[in-house]
């Protein structure tokens, strides 16, 4: 089976990551050196964004593996009788 043409978690991440960078900058510019700590509670809301997205991904891989190898245990028991 193909991939979708169109994966929403890889869009989240490419999304979250964006806007991460926009407010680390935004918040430079309007603070200055008072935006370092704001910048390091965003960049740890990006890392954890990251993880949890790649979490995810995982999760439905190896779902999806689970699924298929069912398939193939049921067509291999269907082929013997």
């Amino acid at each position: 089976m193909p991939p979708p043409a169109f994966d929403r978690l890889r869009a989240l991440a490419i999304g979250s990551q964006a806007i991460g960078l926009m407010l680390i900058i935004t918040l430079e510019t309007v603070m200055g050196n008072a935006a370092r700590p704001w910048q390091g509670w965003v960049l740890a809301a990006m890392l954890v964004t990251a993880l949890t997205i790649a979490l995810v991904r995982l999760y439905r891989h190896k779902r999806l593996q689970k699924q298929l190898a069912e398939r193939r245990r049921l067509l291999e028991e269907e082929d013997e009788r």
